[in-house]
């Protein structure tokens, strides 16, 4: 039987869900933040793959600004198995500056994972009397328990006013999945990085007024696939519109798929909301439906405390991640 090939969930607003993209974003973009997630992947398909995230982080006034906690949350559910995987991570991040212009942030995410097979929708032989009618449970032996796990992330993000790069490590620890024997979760490398052009830069005046835009590049790899990603942010406060083209190579026998994610959000003091759908490029990923994602955030920045410490050189710079 030739091996599958496939990748974590990822999201078409990583930005957005940051937290799950690399744990040194904890605590660069806001005071603090709440954000919601949902993606529902390939809606076509029967049992379509749905993915629910809850993630929150704080940065911690004293001492000096240098310290972020974070935690994150993560539901998936697929297939006519009810295949579901949940996970529950904290996140600790430290910021330091290297030089006035740059910073570097490194983080640090520990999750508890468990994965689990339900046989509640199955039918078996057994099952079948011969009028056709069902009745009785089966007799088949149910093999496949419950796996719990312990996955291991790092990560680094170096940035200053108008660029960053971001590394980023997850499940380091190859935690054992246990549905078969040598059954491994493999290693997920993501490296990604971008560069803001303001055309209006806030300022003394003007807080919260910006228009700029943002091209952006990313590289993940895990097992034996690949996905890269290249797109565009324009922002002109309080509305981001966003394009990212995807290519998700997943081995030499199976055609790369393109998918082309469009993007669109908006912030209301406090709040921001977003939304993306992935239109399919290539044949597959066009029966598939694309898919549908749906941001909610909740967060706090005060530019004014901000602005004072930069003065007196007290703090780091903000970093130009686009918040979709």
């Amino acid at each position: 039987m030739p091996a599958a090939q496939a990748q974590d969930v990822y999201f078409s607003q990583p930005f957005a869900t940051r937290l799950h993209t690399n744990p040194a974003f904890t605590g660069l973009l806001d005071d603090y933040s709440a954000t919601f997630s949902y993606r529902n992947q390939y809606p076509f398909l029967a049992g379509a793959f749905r993915t629910t995230q809850a993630a929150a982080d704080l940065r911690l006034d004293r001492p000096g600004q240098h310290h972020a906690l974070g935690l994150l949350i993560n539901h998936d559910r697929t297939g006519s198995l009810s295949y579901t995987r949940f996970e529950a991570g904290a996140i600790y991040a430290y910021h330091t500056r290297l030089t006035r212009q740059f910073a570097l942030s490194g983080g640090l995410r520990a999750s508890y994972g468990r994965q689990q097979i339900s046989y509640g929708n199955f039918l078996f032989g057994d099952q079948i009397s011969e009028d056709g009618t069902v009745s009785g449970p089966s007799a088949e032996p149910l093999t496949f328990p419950a796996v719990n796990y312990l996955s291991l992330g790092t990560g680094f993000v170096l940035y200053s006013e108008q660029a960053w790069l971001s590394l980023a490590g997850q499940h380091l620890n190859q935690p054992s999945l246990g549905f078969r024997q040598q059954s491994k979760l493999p290693m997920l490398l993501n490296l990604s990085g971008g560069y803001k052009f303001y055309l209006l830069k806030p300022g003394p005046g003007k807080p919260t007024q910006e228009i700029s835009f943002t091209p952006t590049a990313s590289f993940t790899l895990q097992g034996g696939s690949h996905r890269i990603e290249t797109g565009v942010y324009a922002m002109a406060s309080p509305v981001t519109l966003g394009a990212v083209f995807r290519n998700i190579s997943l081995g030499s026998t199976v055609e790369p798929q393109q998918v082309l994610a469009a993007i669109a959000g908006i912030a209301a003091g406090p709040l921001r909301l977003g939304y993306s759908y992935d239109i399919g490029l290539s044949p597959l990923s066009q029966e598939l439906g694309g898919a549908h994602e749906v941001t909610l955030s909740l967060c706090s920045f005060d530019r004014l405390e901000n602005a004072y410490r930069r003065l007196k050189r007290r703090n780091y710079p903000l970093a130009p991640c686009p918040a979709f």
